[in-house]
């Protein structure tokens, strides 16, 4: 074997360690929240030894950080595909649908998944200090969205259309955390869907949807 399979070899091992570590994390906080959380207890989970902390993030806070914003990452990620995927056609209930239905798979699936978007939720509504590195993907959502709405409410300036749409995530990231969220994991994702959908579509109508 060269040096540089060794290399590869040794990178993969890393990833892998560091991904073991993350979800091992998002698991323990989606038990019982980040607090009390030892980093044993997450090492032990992810099957390797304490000093792999240090190693790979230099912190149990560096992980958590880590962890937590690897979570969120790929919730935006999620919700700028499904933005993405919709036409210049699509209406404002399907702008709805696609910025809803991320969190619409996790209530649906309950469980560990439900758990863990209560942890993005809890960062999404109070984000801490040093999360401005996700402010492009808070932006890209919103801009995707934005693509599609200003079509359909043009006398709603571009701060008020921001302003909606961040209201929209706001009412998701409660809807995860509240007890409704329970009662709603219950239900398929389609149920789920039926429900929440026109009221996102609400919040992005605003007015325009008073005396329709």
């Amino acid at each position: 074997m060269t040096g540089a399979n060794k290399k590869d070899l040794r990178r993969e091992a890393g990833r892998r360690t560091r991904d073991g570590l993350q979800a091992a994390a998002l698991e323990l906080f989606a038990q019982r929240g980040q607090e009390g959380v030892k980093v044993r207890e997450i090492t032990d989970r992810a099957g390797v030894n304490v000093a792999a902390v240090s190693y790979h993030f230099g912190s149990l806070k560096a992980l958590c950080d880590s962890a937590i914003e690897h979570a969120l990452g790929q919730y935006l990620d999620a919700q700028i595909l499904e933005l993405d995927s919709l036409g210049s056609t699509s209406t404002v209930q399907e702008v709805a649908a696609g910025f809803a239905r991320p969190m619409v798979r996790a209530m649906a699936a309950g469980g560990q998944d439900l758990a863990v978007m209560r942890t993005v939720a809890r960062v999404g509504i109070d984000p801490p200090q040093g999360w401005e590195r996700l402010a492009h993907k808070f932006d890209e959502s919103r801009r995707v969205a934005l693509r599609v709405l200003a079509a359909h409410l043009p006398g709603v300036d571009e701060q008020e259309l921001i302003f909606r749409t961040r209201c929209a995530a706001g009412l998701l990231n409660w809807l995860a955390l509240a007890p409704i969220g329970a009662e709603l994991a219950a239900m398929s994702a389609d149920r789920i869907e039926r429900q929440l959908v026109p009221v996102v579509a609400g919040a992005f109508r605003g007015d325009a949807a008073v005396g329709h």
